[in-house]
């Protein structure tokens, strides 16, 4: 599946850094660029889709195969994506 937008600069935080495996933080890179938002409300879906036609920021929630919580944003001018911990926000 193809990549539905620009990620821009892809930076990640200290925290989600020491938190998530390279594959976990690769394969969550994937989802979000193809448009599964992970862990949202349905409400948070539709507003990603909205964002993905019209522009604005692009929010996914992902779990982490040790259970650990962790977010994916896309700026809304695609200039960057950031992964963080809900903690860090």
């Amino acid at each position: 599946m193809a990549i539905k937008f620009l990620f821009g600069q892809t930076v990640i935080t200290p925290g989600a850094l020491n938190a998530l495996s390279a594959e976990v933080i690769r394969l969550s890179l994937a989802r979000h660029g193809n448009g599964d938002w992970g862990e949202l409300c349905a409400e948070d879906r539709q507003a990603n889709d909205r964002a993905l036609l019209h522009g604005g920021r692009l929010f996914s929630v992902y779990v982490g195969k040790d259970g650990v919580k962790f977010w994916i944003i896309t700026e809304a001018d695609r200039s960057a994506t950031t992964i963080l911990l809900p903690s860090e926000y």
